[in-house]
């Protein structure tokens, strides 16, 4: 019975297609009957009499089909893990999003940190078909006498990644990165277990992360770029060379010096086992954001990975910093950027690039220049070749300013979408899918900032709502009706005031003609016995 009246809460939207369908079924019985009823038959009275039937037969079946729609929406939501956080959502053509994520577009992430994962986070809720490239750059880096004995990569990136594609991304950094504090197992995570043993069943690494995507349920699947040793070496301006990943930011800071170019040593790092077919089978491949130099471009660097990329006839999708980095990317501007990575990869590697809009508070950055860190500068007018498309792009969390997940896949999104309608492919399920579901997403997006405006609103001055309800008459003219109240007041203590005033006079005329009266009568009572 509990079950049964689910389907009557607000949040099933039933109710208005059982009305719809209640009322058709009287306006069609009510036609009915008076057909049957009917003694005079004339053109006016059968018209309004087919009318009715009409309007109640068209409301019946308007109800049943929309009642049939919303019942598969429920069922759809009820057993697609993506939908459990989203409440109060209608999701148009919910009945097919089991399709448009496997038949989504094939898109490839190349990059590493928490950029590459942001874009990930948001990007999952599109497509199935998604590939992360991964940078597996933390080699030379100090282990454990146990990661040492268990022969593990340095995975931190990989699995990250995996977080990022997993359908409750809390729970699964949870366990990844559970760390054993006692025992033999003191200093591993779990996730160096996890890799460990994966590899030892499988008896190869790369196939172990691939086959992650089923064993914990991930929308998509995870690639290291390489599986051979990957020392990234930085050269820097003024010639001075570092061979540590970890000290190129902190020594190009202290020796107020630039990058000149980075490489990879050896120099002849193989991609890993499916990197270069994922690449040529991409729609879309998204490069970035994240650390410039030590994420984004190492992986291009890998053997074949920029031939593959040049190749492909997939969309090439550059996505820029917010912010500047320390000792990478000081004072970079979004064409700097660019040109760093086309410097080292040539040209025609990216083909658009999504920046954006610098619409930040300024108490939040001002703690970012306080740490060397800036807006990266939008000149874009020094990169020629390259579209440019400007989104709002950022957001504030905790303190820090990051990508928004949600609006950086919109922007992916919405730019595969206008690639499909320039290839007259508006009619593809596709693109039907997406771009429906793209639109219902931000309109979802649209309704959620503007709660937390009127949150945030109310928090601020909670008194306001008691004070805002007012005619739009007493809005308008409020001032005038001040000052009209504050004019009668004063008339009105004037008039008090010369009351009071005409009391006195009245009182005081009155006792003078008391007094005369006396006198005049003390007079004559003088008078009379003067004459006597």
């Amino acid at each position: 019975m509990k079950g049964f009246l689910k389907w009557f809460n607000n949040n099933s939207k039933m109710k208005r297609w059982m009305f719809l369908i209640l009322l058709g079924i009287i306006l069609t019985c009510f036609g009915i009957a008076e057909v049957l009823v009917l003694e005079d038959m004339s053109f006016q009275k059968v018209g309004v009499i087919i009318l009715i039937f009409v309007v109640g037969f068209v409301l019946a079946v308007t109800g049943l089909v929309g009642l049939n729609k919303r019942t598969l929406e429920v069922l759809v939501e009820s057993t697609d893990g993506r939908m459990q956080n989203r409440k109060n959502v209608n999701v148009k053509s919910l009945i097919f999003d089991k399709k448009v994520y496997d038949r989504g577009p094939n898109i490839v992430v190349i990059g590493g940190g928490t950029g590459l994962n942001t874009v990930l986070s948001g990007l999952k809720k599109y497509t199935n078909n998604l590939t992360a490239i991964v940078t597996i750059s933390d080699y030379g880096e100090k282990k454990s006498s146990l990661k040492q004995e268990l022969g593990l990569l340095p995975l931190n990136d990989v699995k990250d990644s995996i977080i990022a594609l997993s359908n409750d991304e809390n729970e699964m950094s949870s366990l990844l990165n559970y760390e054993f504090d006692e025992g033999k197992l003191k200093g591993l995570s779990f996730a160096d277990i996890y890799f460990s043993a994966m590899k030892n069943v499988n008896k190869d690494f790369a196939a172990s992360v691939m086959k992650s995507d089923e064993i914990l349920n991930m929308t998509g699947k995870v690639l290291p770029v390489t599986l051979d040793e990957m020392n990234i070496t930085a050269e820097l301006e003024n010639g001075y060379v570092i061979t540590e990943k970890s000290r190129i930011p902190e020594v190009v800071y202290d020796k107020v010096t630039k990058i000149n170019r980075i490489y990879l040593n050896p120099s002849n790092c193989r991609p890993a086992p499916g990197v270069i077919d994922e690449i040529k089978n991409a729609d879309c491949i998204i490069i970035g954001p994240g650390s410039l130099y030590t994420n984004v471009i190492p992986n291009l660097l890998v053997n074949g990975v920029v031939n593959a990329i040049k190749s492909s006839s997939a969309l090439k999708v550059y996505v820029s910093n917010i912010m500047t980095e320390p000792g990478q990317t000081d004072n970079y501007s979004v064409a700097e950027h660019l040109n760093a990575i086309i410097d080292h990869c040539g040209k025609g590697i990216v083909d658009y690039c999504i920046y954006d809009t610098g619409e930040i508070i300024p108490e939040v950055i001002k703690i970012y220049n306080q740490k060397g860190q800036d807006l990266v500068e939008q000149d874009i007018e020094k990169v020629k070749g390259i579209k440019f498309l400007q989104r709002n792009l950022a957001m504030v969390s905790d303190g820090f300013i990051r990508h928004d997940p949600s609006l950086v896949a919109a922007s992916i999104i919405e730019l595969i979408c206008d690639d499909l309608r320039y290839q007259d492919k508006e009619n593809d399920p596709e693109y039907l899918m997406l771009n429906n579901k793209l639109r219902e997403d931000k309109r979802v997006e649209k309704i959620r900032k503007q709660m937390i405006k009127e949150e945030k609103r109310r928090a601020k001055n909670p008194n306001r709502e008691k004070k805002t309800k007012k005619s739009k008459f007493s809005s308008k003219y409020s001032d005038r009706i001040e000052s009209i109240k504050a004019a009668d007041k004063k008339n009105k203590k004037r008039i008090e005031k010369n009351k009071i005033q005409n009391k006195t006079k009245a009182k005081k005329k009155r006792t003078q003609s008391e007094i005369r009266e006396k006198m005049r009568k003390e007079l004559e009572n003088s008078k009379l016995g003067r004459n006597d």
